[in-house]
């Protein structure tokens, strides 16, 4: 009698698990290397270290007047730094942005005088004049290809010139008229100049329009489709071109935005002195152009932020103001910004670095 066996199937034990095996292009990067990537995370922990440091070195800077003071400063800074960042991170930048600030107040100020006008005409007025300048900056850049270098820096000559001869011309003096008894003056002040009390300390209305007009860059670069078309044509604006975005506008609103900011601090300065100086503005251009840099923004545009300037600005009222309140020589303010600018780049390059490796 035969016997037949029944074989009994075989079970397939799966192996215990082990460790998850990733490669370099799958495993997370730590988390203060992804912080790293922020471009206003450098920035924020240089401001962070002036401040601490100025806390000490210039006892005067704990009371709550001296710091409204410095937010004054960084705000005047802070705000033409906003749309001046923008335009970098799209790619360019503007040399012209400093005297187009006087040019904006010298429109309003000699057209509300010598044409006997409310000044509000003249604010107007400012506001077209500046946009135009912007639009004119954009519009060349992007017809003849020249550099932004080269084309702002002729604006910059011009504004320069014009600024002084024409209120020569018009005024007979280097300064325009005061307009303080003029109609419309009392509500401009209080848009453009005006203070209010907090705690007992005095702040500037710029302070509040500094901070507002940062939230709302932030939202267009992160949230919107406009942003997304400011890092593209920074990156690489024939790309950006071919997958639709339109660059010429692009370029030529940003340059209007920098209009923009010219003319709000030129009101401001306007109506907080009644009067204004045809030179003034010639250097201030750097000044806000490296707020830009120290915020984390690169002069080969598609990397940066509209936080990083905010205190790129901050550390810029903290020194100028920081240097006054601890005795020391005023002298030494460009010397300082000299090293944070230095710093900066070096940082924002040790961090891309750091960043992107493997």
């Amino acid at each position: 009698m035969s016997m037949t066996q029944q074989a009994t199937p075989a079970v397939d034990t799966p192996p215990a698990p082990g460790p998850k095996q990733s490669d370099g292009r799958t495993r997370e990067r730590p988390l203060a290397l992804r912080l790293l990537a922020r471009p206003e995370v450098g920035v924020f922990l240089g401001a962070v270290a002036v401040l601490v440091f100025f806390l000490f070195a210039a006892p005067p800077v704990r009371d709550g007047s001296s710091m409204a003071n410095i937010l004054y400063q960084s705000s005047t800074i802070g705000i033409m730094a906003l749309p001046v960042a923008l335009l970098m991170i799209g790619g360019e930048f503007d040399l012209s942005a400093g005297v187009a600030v006087i040019t904006s107040a010298l429109t309003a100020s000699m057209l509300s005088y010598q044409l006997t006008m409310n000044v509000w005409v003249g604010v107007i007025v400012a506001l077209l004049v500046s946009l135009a300048i912007g639009a004119f900056n954009g519009w060349l850049l992007v017809k003849t290809g020249l550099p932004s270098f080269l084309v702002t820096l002729g604006t910059f000559l011009i504004l320069q010139g014009v600024n002084l001869a024409i209120t020569k011309l018009v005024t007979g003096n280097v300064a325009t008229d005061d307009i303080s008894d003029m109609d419309g003056f009392a509500q401009a002040q209080k848009i453009f100049a005006s203070t209010f009390e907090v705690g007992g300390v005095n702040v500037k209305i710029t302070v509040v329009w500094w901070l507002v007009f940062a939230a709302l860059a932030t939202w267009v670069l992160l949230r919107t489709k406009y942003g997304n078309w400011i890092f593209a044509v920074g990156g690489n604006k024939d790309s950006a071109r071919a997958v639709g975005v339109p660059v010429t506008f692009t370029k030529i609103s940003l340059f209007m935005l920098v209009g923009f900011g010219a003319w709000f601090v030129g009101m401001h300065q306007l109506f907080s002195f009644n009067t204004v100086q045809s030179g003034e503005g010639v250097g201030q251009e750097l000044i806000y152009i490296a707020a830009a840099v120290i915020g984390g923004c690169l002069l080969t545009g598609g990397y940066g932020s509209a936080i990083g300037p905010v205190f790129g600005a901050f550390m810029f009222g903290m020194v100028q103001q920081g240097i006054v309140y601890a005795g020391w020589n005023p002298d030494w303010f460009k010397a300082f910004l000299g090293v944070m600018l230095l710093g900066a780049v070096l940082i924002n390059l040790w961090v891309q670095r750091t960043a992107t490796r493997r």
